[in-house]
């Protein structure tokens, strides 16, 4: 009775699916997580754009020097102008959350419960960040925002500011869930 599950599911996921042949049939499964990857993959839209990304100093714990750069919705971005990141993210959570009234929702310099969500084609859909540990060697221009990182004057990368941004090429990874980013090229700093 269980191989007939077995078999049944297999064949339901295969003419779906159409990633492996009927006629193949191997019982180890492998076949069955190929087509379950490839749905997976379906689902994800990649695409590479131009955004604009603030520069902060996410002052580590650790002691190690760092730049985070952070890609906030244009429609929250005036709500976190003079904020740091963390606060930010706050809002960014209390505007898509379902319970507007949670504790970390109140108290907050914005009314979250009065600003709408924001629009699904608006990317990205939350505010995303990463962290770069110096020095950086990953793309071009990187060289760039380091020197605009280290010649920073102290304190003025602390807090969200649109002196601090810099358009960076970027590619979008938009999945059911989530959106991911990760920066291909820094185009301008300030």
């Amino acid at each position: 009775m269980h191989i007939r599950r077995w078999l049944l599911r297999y064949i339901a996921v295969t003419l779906v699916f159409g990633t492996v042949s009927p006629a193949r049939h191997f019982p180890g499964g492998s076949e069955i997580a190929l087509a379950q990857t490839s749905l997976l993959v379906s689902q994800e839209k990649i695409s590479e754009l131009e955004a604009s990304l603030f520069v902060q100093d996410p002052h580590l714990e650790s002691g190690k020097k760092a730049i985070q750069l952070i890609w906030i919705p244009l429609p929250i971005q005036k709500y976190c102008l003079g904020k740091t990141s963390k606060e930010c993210s706050t809002i960014d959570y209390c505007i898509r959350t379902t319970n507007k009234r949670a504790s970390m929702c109140q108290n907050l310099s914005v009314d979250t419960t009065r600003l709408s969500a924001y629009p699904q084609d608006v990317p990205p859909r939350r505010v995303l960040s990463i962290v770069y540990f110096l020095p950086i060697a990953t793309a071009d221009g990187f060289d760039t925002l380091a020197k605009f990182f280290e010649n920073a004057p102290k304190g003025s990368l602390d807090r969200l500011s649109r002196r601090a941004r810099i358009r960076a090429r970027i590619k979008l990874t938009r999945s059911v869930d989530d959106d991911q980013f990760e920066v291909l090229e820094i185009l301008a700093v300030p």
